[in-house]
């Protein structure tokens, strides 16, 4: 997909002004450890319970959703993809971010990165497709490798990836207003984000082990422990995904990922 330079700019220099001002699939017949969220806390598995707080994430891939039947099976989040690299836009990222609210799925938006072109960049074609809406959960940046990529299989070095990535995120959450979570998998972990970005909420792909005994004491939020569920609504295979805590601190979260109003420019 085309984007003229001028519109490209335009968004990324929006996103600048406000950094200036500024596999077995686990089974969840049982529930998170409910002590205090904390810097390097872990998951556990203890009794069975019904409180999970369970989500889903989704993109063209699995085709029409119905979000009334997915909020139906006790589905309480969404991650949506949105946008990848700095041309590519999901084709029912409008349609689900949209069908997921209607529903009264809490719902947030995600980035695919491409590490064949600056992180600004890539901000700026998030913030072109992606709206500011107060309810929705804090955007997400998904970084992985891509060794089946077309196009780009490049691995930078940690230096040059940090940076990079800090200039999207910078960017990002001044838009919306909300700390960035970063989605990543193992390998990318284990290369590049162990001992980094540690302010950052950490949405965690493990699905043949609990999270703790493959990112040892790192905290996490969120936990993608399968990738062959079931949902109500999804046609197929589906992504499941829980929060790291109870209802109580899942509220505390989405309120102390607002770390300032949004930003006021128009779109």
């Amino acid at each position: 997909m085309a984007i003229s330079r001028s519109l490209l700019f335009r968004a990324a220099a929006v996103a600048l002004s406000a950094l200036m001002a500024g596999c077995s699939a686990v089974s969840f017949d049982e529930e998170p450890v409910r002590a205090a969220v904390r810097p390097g806390a872990t998951f556990e598995i203890r009794q069975p319970s019904k409180d999970a707080i369970e989500g889903i994430d989704v993109s063209y891939f699995q085709e029409a959703v119905d979000w009334q039947a997915v909020a139906g099976d006790d589905i309480r989040f969404a991650f949506i993809k949105a946008t990848e690299g700095g041309d590519r836009l999901d084709e029912r990222f409008h349609e689900n971010f949209a069908g997921a609210r209607q529903a009264g799925v809490l719902r947030g938006a995600y980035h695919f990165w491409y590490h064949c072109r600056p992180g600004i960049e890539q901000a700026a074609w998030f913030i072109r497709n992606v709206p500011r809406d107060d309810s929705a959960l804090p955007p997400v940046l998904d970084i992985e490798w891509t060794p089946t990529s077309p196009t780009c299989r490049k691995r930078p070095p940690a230096a040059e990836l940090h940076a990079e990535m800090q200039a999207f995120l910078d960017a990002v959450e001044a838009y919306y207003g909300k700390r960035p979570v970063i989605y990543t998998t193992l390998d990318f972990y284990e290369d590049r984000m162990d001992g980094a970005f540690e302010t950052y909420p950490l949405w965690v792909r493990s699905t043949a082990a609990k999270p703790h005994e493959k990112y040892g004491n790192r905290h996490w939020h969120f936990w993608q422990y399968t990738s062959t569920g079931q949902v109500a609504g999804v046609n197929g295979k589906a992504d499941r995904n829980v929060f790291y805590g109870s209802e109580a601190q899942f509220q505390t979260f989405l309120a102390e990922s607002v770390v300032r109003p949004a930003m006021v420019a128009e779109r």
